[in-house]
């Protein structure tokens, strides 16, 4: 099953804040991601939403399954260190 990504305004901001070669790297992973279903996903405990993160080098990228429409939206990019202080 194919996903369509979309990136919310903080996410697209995170993601802009970031030197060009991370960014890419990132936007490529979410591809990947929502392509294939690849990568290193886990599902975040403790939150109110389903949320889940992939991890692509020292930052995270936090998501949500969106089943009904088929959309993967990217909720923040956060660093490793921030990532898991909400």
């Amino acid at each position: 099953m194919t996903w369509r990504l979309v990136w919310t305004r903080p996410a697209a901001k995170d993601l802009k804040r970031l030197d060009p070669p991370v960014a890419y790297q990132i936007r490529e992973r979410m591809i990947r991601l929502a392509e294939t279903g690849q990568g290193d996903i886990t599902r975040l405990a403790g939150v109110l939403l389903p949320a889940w993160r992939l991890r692509v080098g020292d930052w995270r990228v936090i998501f949500e399954y969106k089943h009904e429409h088929a959309v993967i939206e990217v909720l923040h990019v956060l660093g490793r260190d921030k990532a898991y202080k909400r």
